[in-house]
Order: structure tokens, then C-alpha cells, then sequence
């Protein structure tokens, strides 16, 4: 069944696309739910407008996106946690830590961005990737320091200064 969607469905179409669907999914969801709508004359010049307006908008969003994957492409996290002898975390390092430092740095990163395969567990660096859309994303490294070593080389550098 042919239905014209009435906003934007994620994995079907944009607003004021005419797409074909089973007729049991049209039915029972997309027209009861004010989705979609059976694509007549009307309907479709009702939504000329309002499709153009969100076509607009979603190139302005996507032109940000890739301003952001742009910039923050090998940006360096530098963390530090506490951890033992073996350079083991006591807890992780996890993306919403690693979207924070970057906030902090002046990147507009939401904790949804980060993408890792596991939290970070040990000292080290690690790559992490920021993903700002399904074909658009960026490498950042990520450095976890101890905090024992963060405390050492201040007080060091403080000796040496005096």
C-alpha cells in the first residue's frame, strides 16, 4: 500500500514521501497514529511546504554534523583515574566521561556520540569513535592517566622550579 508520511519515520522516509508499505503496518499504525495518510492530490500539496522547510533544516543539522566530525577528527582526550599497580582503573572510563572532557574543550558532544566497545578499564590510550551520524564519524584518542602519576610530576615540577 502506498501511504504519504506526514513526518519523518526513521528506516522509511522523510515528510511528504510517498512510500509503499504493507497494508496491515498503514492501517493499523501509520494512519491511526497520524504518520501517514493515503497520498491524494491534496494531501501532497498540503505538505509541499512543510517538506521543503525540513528539507532545509536537516541540511542545516547535517551541515553542523560534518563541521563537528571535521573538528574534533584526532582530537586527544587526556583523563585521569584512579588506579593500582598494574594499571588497573578502580571503575571505568565511559562515554559520557570522554563526551564531557570533549564538551570541555569547546566540542557540542552529546554522551550519545561516543561509540566504544567497552568501557575503558586500564591505563593507556585507546581510539574512540565519535559518530554524529549513521555515515559520518571521527576518531578521537583517548589517554587515561593515573592520578598518582598526574600528583608526581606536579610535585616534581614544583621542586624543580624552586
Amino acid at each position: 500500500m502506498k501511504v504519504l508520511l506526514c513526518s519523518d519515520i526513521e528506516k522509511l522516509g522523510w515528510l511528504g514521501d510517498i512510500v509503499d508499505v504493507k497494508n496491515g503496518y498503514a492501517r493499523n499504525y501509520l494512519i491511526p497514529q497520524g504518520l501517514a495518510t493515503v497520498p491524494t492530490e491534496a494531501n501532497i500539496k498540503a505538505l509541499a511546504d512543510e517538506k521543503s522547510r525540513r528539507a532545509e533544516a536537516r541540511r542545516l543539522v547535517r551541515d553542523q554534523k560534518e563541521r563537528l566530525v571535521t573538528s574534533v577528527q584526532d582530537a586527544e582526550v587526556v583523563l585521569t583515574a584512579k588506579a593500582n599497580e598494574q594499571g588497573h582503573l578502580f571503575g571505568s572510563v565511559t562515554e559520557r566521561d570522554i563526551a564531557q572532557n570533549l564538551r570541555e574543550q569547546g566540542f557540542d558532544v552529546a554522551d550519545e556520540m561516543i561509540k566504544m566497545d567497552g568501557h575503558i578499564k586500564e591505563l593507556g590510550v585507546s581510539e574512540v569513535t565519535v559518530r554524529a551520524a549513521a555515515d559520518l564519524t571521527a576518531t578521537v584518542r583517548v589517554v587515561v592517566n593515573s592520578q598518582e602519576q598526574t600528583v608526581d610530576a606536579a610535585q616534581e615540577s614544583n621542586s624543580s622550579q624552586a
